[in-house]
């Protein structure tokens, strides 16, 4: 395991080095992960908050063309450096097209859509796009198929849970992502936040179990006949959660609430959540 460093530039493996933003928090855990990827030309994977320094380690750690900035999804901690780092390298703005409703770096300019397998050539590297909704509807996670590295964004973080926030997050479209990428031959997970993860298919294994798990859970709490709301949910399944998360608990505890309605589980009144007997 590698530890994160904010703002130490570490060379991980041939043709990848991070830098980790200044941006700790609860929700980011060390920081946001950006990663310059490649041996020339290179790519720099969510160039992360708009911070001279942060940003100038990005461009020391790409001794050469920075062919293009490359976007996992729209959330400002991931794209908040990517018009200052445009402005200085000159690097097309690759994301996928998708457009989110909610919580989206609204700034945010791209130059070129990327759709599931597309490829950039940087060196001995070849980075293909995977399009992994589910955090958000426009996730893509980066898959470098010599190395097999995965860099995951959002889609897998070490440490802290993964949030999936409706409108834009779906549980449904996010077990399928993971359901898709533990298919995959995959070596390394190189996440949006916190350190590497060198057994993927034991990580893509605990987290849909972990999701499964509370999905049953949330399941339990409802009532076939007394509705109720996904805040009163919360506080059931997260009696001792900070109350800086609690909003976002109940947000996520909803995108349960959304799938379990897909699968025909329960149903949603203007008063609340209930259970479906069957």
């Amino acid at each position: 395991m590698t530890t994160t460093l904010t703002g130490q530039s570490t060379r991980l493996a041939v043709g990848v080095t991070r830098v980790t933003a200044p941006n700790p928090s609860p929700m980011t855990g060390p920081g946001t992960n950006s990663y310059v990827v490649g041996t020339g030309p290179f790519a720099i994977i969510d160039p992360g908050v708009d911070d001279a320094a942060h940003l100038a380690a990005l461009r020391a750690a790409a001794p050469g063309e920075i062919a293009a900035i490359l976007i996992t999804h729209a959330h400002p901690d991931h794209t908040g450096g990517v018009a200052t780092l445009k402005a200085a390298t000159g690097a097309p703005v690759l994301a996928h097209s998708a457009q989110l409703a909610g919580v989206r770096d609204e700034a945010l300019v791209v130059d070129r859509t990327l759709t599931h397998g597309d490829t950039l050539a940087l060196g001995e590297v070849t980075l293909e796009a995977l399009h992994t909704p589910g955090h958000t509807a426009d996730h893509l996670c980066f898959y470098a198929r010599e190395s097999r590295w995965l860099f995951a964004g959002d889609t897998v973080m070490a440490d802290v849970t993964v949030v999936i926030l409706p409108p834009d997050g779906s549980m449904t479209d996010y077990l399928n992502s993971l359901a898709q990428l533990a298919g995959m031959a995959i070596d390394t997970i190189a996440p949006g936040h916190g350190h590497l993860l060198d057994d993927p298919a034991a990580t893509f294994a605990h987290i849909t179990q972990h999701r499964l798990d509370r999905e049953a859970q949330v399941r339990d709490v409802l009532d076939p006949t007394t509705p109720r709301s996904a805040a009163a949910i919360a506080t059931v399944l997260y009696p001792d959660l900070d109350p800086r998360l609690q909003r976002m608990a109940a947000a996520q505890v909803q995108a349960h609430l959304i799938r379990l309605v897909e699968l025909g589980e329960a149903a949603q009144a203007e008063d609340g959540w209930r259970r479906l007997t069957r």
